[in-house]
């Protein structure tokens, strides 16, 4: 198993297309949610992609992003996906904790499927605000000051 991390632009096309199958796979395919994966943010400049790997396919991933607060700048994580095969082994916190250590002293933001909250808290991040659908699926704002 071998970590990465890069930005869009250090991306190969196998690579991008790699991650953003594991991405169609789980949150299109396996929870049923036709969604606009491809948002635009993939690449924009501050963006780092974090996954884990097996023999050059992509088990476990997350996207940190860069926004903007008026108190400044602020890491929102997004995307956390892990493959079935993959799952229980913890990759998802050790993405997550890779992340939140890039992102050092700036605030860290997400929005959890709701279920999955417990997870997050054990991260530091709590509830920010109330609970939203989207696309079917209920989530819940974080926050990790």
């Amino acid at each position: 198993m071998i970590f990465r991390t890069a930005s869009f632009q250090d991306l190969d096309a196998a690579t991008l297309y790699a991650l953003l199958k594991l991405r169609v796979d789980v949150f299109v395919v396996e929870q049923a949610c036709p969604y606009p994966d491809l948002d635009g943010r993939d690449g924009e400049a501050g963006t780092r992609h974090l996954w884990y790997e097996v023999d050059r396919r992509p088990v476990a991933y997350l996207r940190m992003l860069e926004d903007t607060e008026p108190s400044g700048t602020i890491c929102r994580i997004g995307r956390v996906v892990t493959a079935p095969e993959a799952r229980g082994e913890g990759l998802a916190g050790q993405l997550l904790t890779a992340a939140l250590a890039a992102a050092g002293d700036r605030p860290a933001v997400l929005d959890a499927q709701s279920h999955l909250a417990k997870f997050y808290a054990k991260y530091g991040f709590a509830p920010s605000g109330p609970e939203f659908i989207e696309d079917g699926i209920p989530h819940l704002p974080m926050r990790r000051p």
